[in-house]
């Protein structure tokens, strides 16, 4: 049984580990929120909190919903971050779901379903069309947008050369 749950010190060890091995494996930590310093647990949690509710955030910065996806054991194998909405940055470049599997655990699907849960989670924040990007060169990503429903809109290019895939889906 896998499922999305909110931040909580219950899960603070699987978090932790979660955390960990990012870590370890070198790679950029995807979504960024997953950067945040977790060594004083509960000030992370709060600060998640408040991000969500809109609570001192600084200028630029959009409300966002954190989850993790964990299994029936509550191990966290991944997390999302559902943005309420879009600046001209998100717009081109980030859209309103930003997800990650641990290293460990990718190429079982659970990107897919970790998307396909997150399309839930943002229509009940009333968002009707979700935008989801990625890097041109992240197939397994784009696979795991077109799987959950994305049409491809144009490509954004970044000052470095980057090409960012964007797809949007409509939620029903």
């Amino acid at each position: 049984m896998i499922r999305l749950v909110k931040p909580n010190l219950k899960l603070k060890e699987e978090y932790l580990s979660f955390y960990e091995e990012w870590k370890r494996s070198g790679e950029d930590m995807v979504p960024w929120v997953i950067s945040k310093d977790p060594s004083d647990f509960p000030k992370m949690l709060k600060s998640l909190s408040d991000n969500e509710e809109g609570v001192s955030l600084p200028e630029g910065i959009v409300s966002d919903s954190i989850f993790w996806l964990v299994d029936k054991s509550n191990r966290v194998l991944g997390a999302v971050n559902i943005r309420h909405q879009l600046t001209q940055h998100l717009y081109n470049a980030g859209g309103h779901i930003g997800y990650g599997i641990r290293p460990s655990e990718r190429l079982k699907g659970y990107a897919t379903k970790l998307l396909e849960l997150s399309l839930g989670e943002a229509k009940k924040i009333g968002i009707k069309e979700v935008l989801v990007v990625c890097d041109a060169d992240n197939v397994g990503s784009e696979r795991t947008i077109i799987k959950n429903g994305g049409r491809a809109d144009a490509d954004y290019i970044e000052d470095d050369g980057n090409i960012i895939k964007r797809y949007w889906i409509e939620i029903v």
